[in-house]
């Protein structure tokens, strides 16, 4: 399934859900906070555990990783079902998941610390920093800034095709029109600041797009991934991925071929849909978001963040996402009486994802599954209304 159709997918449940739940084993021991109502974490897990096995069974998904966090802490991760339906090896906290368009949130933090280092400004058209035009033979190109691409007002379309080549809809900032393409050009402005690009490995994309490998997957490690403890994520096959990696399943449950993505695969969709991770690693990655302590070296200032979730772009009635009303730099916004929620999913063959959060409140989750009908459990409704207790309370 398209990014495309996914989001009309999302998009039409959105506002009957709110979160969801985790990864691998319940800690021995927990302590029992207590959510909105009186609720304690113990209750809302054990309703999770009852539930999510159902809503799999009846969505015919293989497999679902989950974690939770509250007060900017791991509360609690749980693995569902199965990572391989021929192999039935159960899903664990090990298993990796494709975070298909969740990657984005991923990648917009790396470029907030480059603004917040001076390496690159949000509001400078990206042309200015690099000698290759992205596309040739309009002028609004020389307008397209960060800002823009983070916030899906580039003007660009998801992704070209023979059918659709790559052009620009409108002028920079007029409105929102969600985009790979906009995040593929930042990431290719980002690698021509930071890496290199390997001229000897090159392969043809969608439309017969030329792309050659570089470097953004140890770029990526040794500036975000290692320093705040994500170990098992990255773009790029290795060793952690062939043992670990979940399977992609069709809408039958049936296994699909794994794809095994390389170098030139990572320069083409790591920023937009490349992500390779577990609930635990991407939940690390959450917490510095909803609980940051001080920029350094790696993690982003409180400023920083807060103008990274900070309303960019208001959401007309057709173009919500997620039951966002506003999109802000790498995440939608659920703009709520009591407390802005951060929000983004993901849809690529075979995987579906969800990711959401208070920022005030210093909680979220984050949900990944290996099947194409991990959108009927992800944003099923009755599974919001007991995450809901958790966002809310």
């Amino acid at each position: 399934m398209r990014r495309r159709d996914f989001l009309v997918e999302s998009g039409r449940t959105a506002l009957s859900f709110c979160l969801l739940p985790l990864v691998a084993r319940a800690q021995a021991s927990q302590k029992s906070a207590e959510f909105k109502g009186g609720t304690s974490s113990g209750t809302l897990i054990a309703d999770l555990e009852r539930l999510i096995p159902k809503l799999m069974e009846e969505a015919v998904v293989p497999g679902l990783s989950i974690a939770i966090i509250k007060d900017a802490k791991l509360l609690w991760r749980r693995g569902f079902g199965v990572k391989d339906g021929e192999s039935n090896v159960p899903v664990d906290s090990d298993t990796v998941f494709e975070a298909a368009s969740v990657s984005k949130t991923v990648f917009a933090y790396a470029v907030m610390k480059l603004f917040e280092k001076g390496i690159i400004d949000l509001d400078t058209p990206l042309a200015k920093y690099t000698p290759k035009p992205f596309l040739e033979g309009d002028r609004r190109l020389e307008l397209i800034t960060a800002r823009h691409v983070l916030s899906h007002t580039s003007g660009f379309q998801d992704w070209r095709s023979k059918a659709e080549p790559l052009k620009i809809h409108f002028t920079p900032g007029e409105k929102f029109l969600y985009s790979g393409e906009g995040y593929n050009y930042l990431q290719s402005v980002v690698t021509h600041l930071t890496g290199q690009v390997n001229l000897k490995a090159c392969a043809r994309y969608e439309a017969d797009l030329e792309v050659c490998a570089t470097d953004i997957d140890s770029y990526m490690r040794g500036n975000l991934f290692v320093p705040l403890g994500m170990s098992s994520s990255g773009y790029v096959w290795n060793d952690t991925f062939e043992k670990h990696a979940a399977a992609p399943h069709d809408p039958e449950g049936k296994r699909s071929a794994k794809k095994k993505p390389t170098a030139t695969d990572a320069a083409r969709y790591a920023s937009a849909g490349g992500l390779h991770t577990t609930p635990t690693d991407y939940a690390r990655f959450l917490i510095e978001i909803v609980d940051p302590k001080g920029g350094d070296a790696f993690r982003l200032s409180k400023k920083s963040l807060q103008e990274m979730v900070r309303p960019q772009v208001k959401l007309d009635e057709q173009q919500k996402i997620d039951g966002a009303s506003s999109w802000a730099l790498g995440w939608a916004i659920q703009e709520r009486k009591n407390g802005n929620l951060i929000v983004h999913s993901g849809g690529q063959d075979g995987f579906r994802s969800l990711a959401m959060a208070s920022v005030e409140r210093k909680s979220g989750f984050i949900i990944l599954t290996n099947g194409d009908n991990g959108g009927k459990v992800i944003h099923n409704q009755t599974l919001g209304s007991i995450m809901n207790r958790l966002l809310a309370g």
